[in-house]
């Protein structure tokens, strides 16, 4: 297959290296000319659990420059979905399949409305990485990796990328509960994600504190009520349990949305907490831990320049 990868931050580089190990061509899609300039002149460097790796993918912010492609891969912040979409129409492919494994939700729905729900594929992954800088990158952690349709049972297509990610090394199945994935996720995300943005504290270090644990336990319980109103079918039995056992699995892992805060950058929470909390106000369920949240991250987000760090 051809491949392109929307996005060369921590999770488009990981996933452009799985590609390229399983043997396929790899073209990556950016927007930034800085680092897509290092990339081009330097490769992409891995190193972390995966060994010490290097290779040259094709990179360019100029989607007519990449020709037909046979899958695109879109691996960008969840508020940058629509603009990764609409570039992705751009490819002269009218087939190509587009695959998402974003975190939150509403990706699928804005992807399909742009390229049609018929190429549309989603899914999410557990892989772990951290950008250490334009074309270098940590893999931090292992994790399955799921995909499936909108709808129905797993098809011909999607059996196919869950082949290619094998070869690559990626521990890959095919799904017939997308929507479930995708919630199971969001549910994972929204325990972990903001709390170590908020602590500064690595996925592992959440389980050492009772109020971090508290906290946690309580927002997966209000994604699991709206959950169940919804009648979305979860992937494991117990949110908080399944939560637990990804903090001990990606334990050294620098969460994506701590990534951002270190980095003073914008974060998916409104995406994620915020997602459970308007999901929670439509059905009548009241979230306060997910609004709680969602409402310090965004602060944090706001008040970077004012933040004091040192008396």
């Amino acid at each position: 297959m051809k491949i392109t990868v929307i996005g060369a931050g921590a999770t488009g580089s990981l996933f452009a290296w799985f590609f390229h190990r399983a043997g396929e061509e790899v073209w990556l899609l950016d927007i930034h000319p800085e680092r897509a300039e290092i990339i081009r002149r330097n490769g992409i460097s891995l190193e972390g659990i995966s060994g010490d790796q290097h290779f040259s993918p094709r990179i360019t912010l100029d989607p007519r420059e990449i020709g037909p492609v046979d899958l695109v891969l879109i691996a960008v912040k969840s508020y940058h979905t629509e603009a990764a979409a609409e570039a992705a129409a751009q490819l002269p492919s009218r087939d190509a399949l587009v695959l998402t494994l974003q975190n939150g939700i509403g990706n699928l729905e804005k992807i399909a409305a742009v390229v049609g729900k018929n190429r549309t594929l989603g899914g999410s992954t557990a892989q772990g990485s951290t950008l250490l800088g334009p074309g270098r990158i940590r893999h931090a952690g292992k994790g399955d990796t799921i995909i499936g349709e909108i709808s129905g049972p797993p098809t011909e297509r999607v059996e196919k990328i869950v082949t290619t990610l094998r070869q690559g090394g990626v521990e890959a199945n095919p799904t017939a509960n997308l929507a479930g994935v995708i919630w199971g996720k969001l549910l994972i995300n929204a325990g972990i994600n903001p709390l170590t943005a908020l602590t500064r504290l690595k996925n592992g270090e959440l389980l050492n504190y009772p109020g971090t644990r508290m906290v946690m336990q309580a927002a997966i319980r209000e994604g699991e009520k709206i959950a169940r109103a919804k009648n979305i079918s979860l992937p494991y039995e117990d949110a908080v349990a399944r939560t637990e056992a990804v903090c001990r699995a990606t334990a050294g892992n620098i969460s994506s949305m701590l990534q951002d805060v270190l980095k003073r950058k914008r974060t998916e929470v409104t995406n994620i907490n915020g997602a459970l909390v308007r999901e929670g106000e439509a059905l009548g369920i009241p979230t306060p831990v997910n609004q709680t949240l969602s409402g310090l991250v965004q602060t944090l987000e706001e008040s970077y320049a004012q933040q004091v760090y040192n008396l």
